[in-house]
C-alpha cells in the first residue's frame, strides 16, 4: 500500500471554497500520480480549527471519490501554524513512487517538493556525489540527471571514431554529428549513443580519462550544458558533476560541493571498478584519480570549482545515510 500526502489552503471558511479546494487538490493527487478513482482505498483529511462551514470528505465525495472510505477530523489549535489548511492522506493499493502535492499556501510546507526546484552537487571523483544524487532524488521523487554519462557519451564516441583527443578541431568537427539522447525508464537514466544504450560502456576507466579530456573543450561543454539547462529548466532534479553550481545551474535553489580525502576517494573508485569485474590496481587508481583532480580543476573552462554559496561536505568518514540526512537538513534549513 502507498500513501500519497496532499495539502492546500482555502480564501475563506466557506462551503464553496472547501469545496473548490478539495476538488482541486484530489484532481492534481490523481493526475500526477496516474490513478484512477476506484484505485483510492481511502483518504483521511484534517483541517485547522478555524475550518468549520464544510466537512472536506463531502466534498471528496462530490468529487467523485464515492468508491472509498473517507474520513475527516479537525487539528488542535497550534500557535504561529498555517491557516485555513487542509491535509489529505490517500491511502492506495498500487506499487508506485508517490508523488505528493501541496497547493496554495500550503507549499510554504513542503518547498522541496511543491514546485520546481534544482539540486546541484559538485565535487572530484569518487567524493560520493553520483552516489547522493540517485538516492536524494529517488529521496525526493525527482528527476536525477546524470550529467557525466553525457560528456562520457562524448568521450566513447571520441574513442570509437579514433580521434585525436588533443585535438579540439577534430572533436568539435565529432560534435556537429554527435547523435546523443537520454532515456528514462523505470526511474533510471540511459545514456543513447547512437541509437545504442551505452550506459554500461561508457563507464570504463578509459572512457573516464578520456571525458575529462574532452570536456575541456567549449563545443563539447555547450552542447551538453545547453541540454541540461533545457531539462532542468522544465523539471525538478538533481545534477551532479564538477561545474553545476558554478556554470551549468549558477541559479540552482540548493548546492552541495562534496568531497573526501584522495586515499577514500580512490579506495571508493577502486572498489567500485572491481564490482564491475575490471581488473584494476589501486595505486594505478590512485594516481588516474590524482591526474584527473589536476586536469578538472585547471582547465580553462568552468573548472572543478566549489561555488560561493554552496554547502561543502566533507564525506570521508560519512556513510550514505550520514550524508543524504545532512544535505536534507541543509536544504529544510535553507526553506
Amino acid at each position: 500500500m502507498v500513501v500519497i500526502r496532499g495539502a492546500t489552503t482555502i480564501a475563506a471558511d466557506t462551503k464553496e471554497e472547501i469545496q473548490r479546494a478539495v476538488g482541486e487538490l484530489l484532481e492534481q493527487i490523481v493526475s500526477r500520480n496516474s490513478l484512477i478513482k476506484g484505485e483510492v482505498m481511502s483518504i483521511v483529511f484534517s483541517s485547522t480549527s478555524d475550518i468549520h462551514s464544510y466537512y472536506p470528505a463531502k466534498a471528496a465525495r462530490e468529487a467523485g471519490f464515492s468508491s472509498c472510505s473517507l474520513f475527516s477530523a479537525q487539528e488542535p489549535d497550534i500557535e504561529g501554524g498555517l491557516k485555513l489548511c487542509i491535509r489529505a492522506m490517500l491511502f492506495v493499493e498500487k506499487d508506485i513512487r508517490p508523488s505528493h502535492v501541496y497547493l496554495g499556501g500550503a507549499r510554504v510546507l513542503r518547498k522541496d517538493i511543491a514546485e520546481k526546484y534544482n539540486i546541484a552537487i559538485d565535487g572530484p571523483a569518487g567524493s560520493g556525489k553520483s552516489t547522493v544524487a540517485k538516492r536524494l532524488a529517488k529521496d525526493l521523487n525527482i528527476l536525477y540527471l546524470d550529467t557525466g554519462a553525457m560528456y562520457r557519451a562524448c568521450a566513447l564516441k571520441a574513442l570509437q571514431s579514433g580521434v585525436d583527443l588533443e585535438s579540439e578541431e577534430q572533436i568539435c568537427d565529432l560534435m556537429r554529428t554527435l547523435s546523443l539522447d537520454i532515456e528514462y525508464e523505470g526511474g533510471v537514466q540511459k545514456t543513447i549513443l547512437d541509437g545504442k544504450d551505452v550506459s554500461d560502456a561508457i563507464r570504463s576507466p578509459e572512457v573516464s580519462m578520456a571525458a575529462s579530456s574532452v570536456s575541456k573543450y567549449a563545443s563539447v561543454r555547450m552542447k551538453m550544458v545547453e541540454k541540461q539547462r533545457e531539462i532542468a529548466g522544465r523539471m525538478s532534479c538533481v545534477l551532479d558533476g564538477r561545474d553545476i553550481g558554478t556554470f551549468v545551474l549558477p541559479e540552482a535553489d540548493f548546492k552541495f560541493f562534496l568531497t573526501a580525502s584522495p586515499e577514500v576517494r580512490a579506495k571508493r573508485r577502486f572498489d567500485e571498478l572491481v564490482a564491475k569485474g575490471l581488473n584494476v590496481d589501486f595505486e594505478e587508481c590512485k594516481r588516474e584519480l590524482t591526474r584527473r583532480d589536476v586536469q578538472d580543476s585547471t582547465r580553462a573552462i568552468a573548472p572543478l570549482k566549489r561555488a560561493d554559496d554552496a554547502v561543502e561536505v566533507d564525506t570521508s568518514s560519512l556513510g550514505i545515510e550520514e550524508v543524504i540526512d545532512l544535505v536534507k537538513r541543509k536544504m529544510q534549513e535553507k526553506i
